[in-house]
């Protein structure tokens, strides 16, 4: 993963035509998220599963609740909200998954996520019961996933909208180690690359579903 660029997610509860997704899986981006916060079920993680394998592009599954966990994923990615106001984000739901499933998993495709929400309105932010950090909480935050927990990633998810690019530019200095990825309200070719100059990763997801010309165009900005 030290080499992706590029991910694109997708929504289990979410439609996408079979020639749509056959764009995304085929548009070179290095990843496929699985993942949402509503109405995550295991028969839809599973269909939209079945259909990205078709394709070579490796699939993450971010997991966002026990029950739609499955076999199959190349990765698993388990977010650790570190501006939840609720433990249960931060080590209550994980400390659940390993009882479950700890006899199954394979830590070599196990990767755990540092999330830092930082859009009062997405549904991530109220579901998990969020404080909006400051500046100076978020490179704390920052510095806390690489240096105390010693996570892989450590996500900006503005979730919607989009962020703050001087601010993913001052947590980039943060980090040496850690992944810094970026995700939320991408649309254009243009904002990609003002992420990608900063951030290791950036994500792409919901223009897949209201700009899906324009959301494509972000693989060949940021690679081309």
């Amino acid at each position: 993963m030290k080499e992706w660029t590029h991910i694109f997610k997708l929504d289990p509860a979410k439609e996408i035509s079979d020639e749509a997704l056959e764009a995304v899986c085929e548009s070179g981006t290095d990843a496929i998220i699985v993942g949402g916060t509503d109405d995550v079920t295991l028969d839809g993680v599973l269909d939209l599963l079945s259909r990205i394998r078709r394709y070579t592009v490796p699939c993450i599954l971010e997991i966002s609740n026990i029950e739609s966990v499955t076999p199959g994923f190349d990765y698993y990615f388990i977010p650790m909200v570190m501006n939840s106001q609720d433990k249960k984000w931060m080590m209550d739901v994980q400390h659940e998954a390993i009882k479950a499933y700890k006899p199954l998993m394979e830590w070599e495709e196990i990767l755990m996520e540092g999330y830092c929400v930082l859009n009062e309105e997405a549904k991530v932010f109220q579901h998990t019961n969020c404080r909006l950090p400051d500046e100076d909480d978020v490179l704390a935050y920052a510095y806390m996933a690489e240096r105390m927990f010693k996570l892989p990633i450590f996500y900006m998810e503005y979730s919607g909208t989009y962020g703050d690019p001087a601010l993913v530019e001052r947590v980039s200095y943060e980090l040496d180690e850690t992944l810094l990825v970026y995700g939320g309200g991408i649309e254009t070719a243009e904002q990609a690359r003002e992420m990608k100059a900063f951030a290791d990763v950036i994500v792409v997801g919901n223009s897949l579903y209201t700009n899906f010309k324009e959301a494509i165009k972000t693989v060949a900005a940021i690679k081309g």
